[in-house]
């Protein structure tokens, strides 16, 4: 079935070569499909731009497209104008910051950390989990005491200033039902693949805003936020963690590839199957992306808004993502 599908995908490509004053690519993207390109790598909203900058100058520095995934949302770990990722991202109703994060590569091998406070970057510390211990994952306590082990320094545990503006206005308030689209709460996940192809995924994210303490989302968890499979391809997912947890969205997106549907059909199936098992859907944001074997990708959200980044070796760009509403 998939050769079957790449040798019909070739054929459109070919056959738009022919019309005049169009493109085979504008063609294949049309049709949802996309260019089969190697290495590449893909990430979530707006600060994808710099994080795959940051995956590519790693790429090209060590090889790996696991050092790439890792660097790439490092970097937006870092940034202090996010408040959704990082230390410096909006906490919960407690006013105490908590991070969740994972990572993946393609043979299996995965590890992730949840409800951890005071460490800089919980994707290294994920990739401790995988690298280090027999576990996949580490929460709350058990997490910072192996960060501590490891050698992870302890941060000050404060808000940032911009946090602590946000923060204090909702105390006005003190809604205890968060509304992803009017707070605008988002991770970033990233998925990568090497010419040789090789895939890997990360996931981090400071979680809901104004959460209840202790709350997990879909980021640390394998196969929700997460997931990758060298045979097939990856996924990750970004939005509100509860609707994506429960259709286990990154993994039911690589079965789909496996049985033989595009990453964008795959995308919208996972999109379709959130939307019917969610109430209150207009209140909703959730969108996913993905990547097959072959470097062809997709996108999908349930509301308008969600975009994400793509980065080859010959640009870095942001696309709008359609979808279902």
């Amino acid at each position: 079935m998939s050769q079957r599908r790449k040798f019909i995908k070739q054929s459109l490509v070919s056959s738009a070569l022919f019309l005049p004053g169009v493109s085979a690519f504008s063609k294949t993207l049309e049709k949802g499909l996309q260019k089969e390109e190697k290495p590449l790598i893909l990430s979530t909203w707006n600060h994808g731009l710099p994080a795959n900058k940051a995956a590519w100058n790693k790429l090209k520095e060590t090889g790996s497209i696991l050092d790439a995934v890792e660097a790439g949302v490092r970097d937006t770990e870092l940034d202090m104008e996010n408040l959704s990722v990082g230390l410096q991202g909006l906490p919960d109703r407690e006013g105490i910051t908590t991070l969740d994060a994972s990572i993946m590569t393609g043979d299996g091998a995965c590890g992730s950390v949840a409800f951890v406070r005071q460490i800089k970057h919980p994707i290294t510390l994920a990739r401790a989990v995988m690298e280090k211990t027999p576990h996949v994952m580490l929460a709350g306590e058990g997490a910072r005491q192996f960060a501590i082990a490891q050698g992870f320094p302890l941060e000050k545990e404060e808000l940032s200033p911009k946090a602590k503006v946000e923060y204090d206005k909702w105390k006005v308030t003190s809604q205890y039902k968060p509304i992803i689209n009017i707070e605008n709460h988002d991770t970033i996940g990233m998925v990568g693949i090497d010419s040789s192809g090789k895939l890997a995924g990360s996931c981090t994210t400071s979680g809901l805003a104004y959460k209840m303490h202790g709350r997990v989302g879909d980021s640390p968890i394998i196969g929700a936020g997460l997931y990758v499979d060298d045979e097939v391809g990856a996924a990750t997912a970004t939005g509100l963690g509860e609707t994506i947890i429960r259709i286990c969205g990154s993994f039911l997106i690589v079965e789909l590839m496996r049985q033989g549907r595009t990453p964008q059909e795959a995308c919208e199936e996972a999109v379709k199957r959130l939307v019917t098992k969610s109430k209150n859907i207009q209140d909703i944001q959730a969108g996913f992306l993905a990547i097959n074997k072959y470097g062809e990708t997709g996108a999908f959200a349930v509301h308008p808004g969600f975009n994400f980044a793509r980065a080859t070796s010959s640009e870095n760009i942001l696309i709008d993502s359609k979808s279902h509403f």
